[in-house]
């Protein structure tokens, strides 16, 4: 197995700016950066949310599919 090292916050952060830009434009990732974050839903809440409109058929086709 080969040993990998994550990148420093600083570094990451960067990189990720850098092909924002590179991508989007100023203006873009600006709009992006500045985008407000989603109130988070509790986990459980959030769970029984997605069960709610699950199609128990069509989901177990997806995952079991042969």
């Amino acid at each position: 197995m080969t040993k990998k090292a994550f990148l420093s916050e600083d570094k990451l952060i960067a990189q990720a700016v850098d092909l924002l830009m590179e991508r989007l434009g100023p203006v873009e990732t600006s709009r992006f950066l500045s985008l407000p974050r989603g109130r988070r839903i509790e986990s459980v809440k959030r769970h029984r949310m997605w069960q709610s409109e699950l199609v128990k058929n069509e989901f177990f086709d997806k995952v079991f599919r042969t």
